[in-house]
């Protein structure tokens, strides 16, 4: 839980996407697996099949990045 507080946990998990999303060896469909469903949650999140979620933007985004990370990173081998 401490972990998840943490603002120098989340600008490192943030700083591993971008490092991920500018690298070459990532897919553009990995690359894509991550963006374009937070895209989508960020624009239509009233749309999806559960109207009114109660899980804000950036706790969508911040969860999408940590499962994105950790297994781009262990797919390609990064770290």
């Amino acid at each position: 839980m401490r972990k998840l507080l943490s603002l120098r946990h989340w600008q490192r998990t943030f700083g591993r996407i971008w490092l991920l999303l500018k690298s070459r060896n990532v897919s553009l469909l990995d690359k894509l697996l991550f963006t374009v469903p937070v895209f989508l949650y960020w624009v239509l999140p009233d749309v999806l099949p559960i109207p009114f979620l109660p899980i804000d933007d950036i706790a969508v985004t911040m969860i999408l990045a940590e499962w994105f990370a950790r297994r781009m990173e262990s797919k390609y081998n990064m770290k």
